[in-house]
């Protein structure tokens, strides 16, 4: 199972569940913790070959995907007699907590996906066949650094884009290997993601300085009637490090107006 801590506010209380990127660990919620102690039910999760949960042994599973990683998470709610909870991610978890909502609908009360990722525009694509060419030759941290320059290429980014780095020196060459071949076939997925509406209340909340993958969030939007919008000013991709306390309040009002 997957490492996980948890704080319990109330029996009352609604359950909110981290979900890091990839290259990170639930250690990017640092900023969000003690906000949504004091509010919510808080479950972080270190998704598999990260952090905490380096050492479980994923041998037995054949090939990474959305769907089996997706599983796992839900197989720490279950674990903790969570009925169902509302979803927090960034970057790439956003796509995990997506498929979540696909495969298990009633454990979703809502989702707030940051940083989403539902495209990759021209210059993504690009990255990520350079990727696939020097996934192997070149040491993961030198790749995984490019991609953070690119992603997050302005001074106003380095705390966010430092953290992501540190965080990626904990992973192993094989486990860095095994993600980016998972995410460099991702397209047909994010493709049906932005098709189909879930149903389910989602807020995005992206940085005005996404570059990459705020303008195809924003038609997203425009066509699926479940979602709203919150774009924060003086902010990049990785939005609750940048902005922590307009994330915290934003995402705040929006899962206590959800809460059941």
């Amino acid at each position: 199972m997957l490492h996980f801590t948890k704080f319990e506010l109330s029996s009352e209380a609604d359950w909110v569940t981290f979900v890091h990127g990839a290259g990170g660990s639930s250690a990017i919620w640092y900023k969000q913790l003690k906000h949504f102690k004091q509010h919510f039910n808080v479950l972080l999760i270190d998704l598999r070959g990260h952090g905490k949960s380096k050492k479980v042994d994923y041998k037995f599973l054949k090939k990474y995907t959305f769907k089996s990683i997706s599983s796992e998470v839900v197989d720490v709610l279950d674990h903790l007699n969570i009925t169902s909870s509302h979803f927090v991610g960034i970057s790439l978890g956003t796509i995990i907590i997506r498929e979540i909502s696909e495969h298990f609908p009633g454990k979703v009360k809502s989702m707030v996906l940051a940083g989403a990722v539902m495209q990759l525009n021209l210059k993504g694509q690009i990255l990520m066949r350079l990727g696939v060419w020097l996934k192997s030759v070149l040491p993961y941290l030198i790749l995984y650094r490019i991609f953070a320059f690119v992603i997050l290429p302005k001074k106003s980014h380095k705390e966010s884009r430092n953290l992501f780095i540190n965080e990626a020196k904990k992973l192993y060459q094989k486990e860095f290997q095994r993600w980016f071949t998972l995410v460099s076939e991702v397209n047909p997925l994010l493709r049906f993601f932005r098709i189909k509406d879930t149903g389910i209340s989602t807020l995005y909340i992206m940085g005005s300085e996404d570059h990459m993958f705020l303008p195809s969030i924003r038609k997203l939007v425009a066509n699926h009637k479940s979602a709203v919008l919150k774009v924060i000013e003086q902010s990049g991709h990785v939005v609750n490090i940048d902005q922590p306390f307009i994330f915290n309040q934003e995402t705040t009002k929006f899962l206590q107006s959800r809460a059941v």
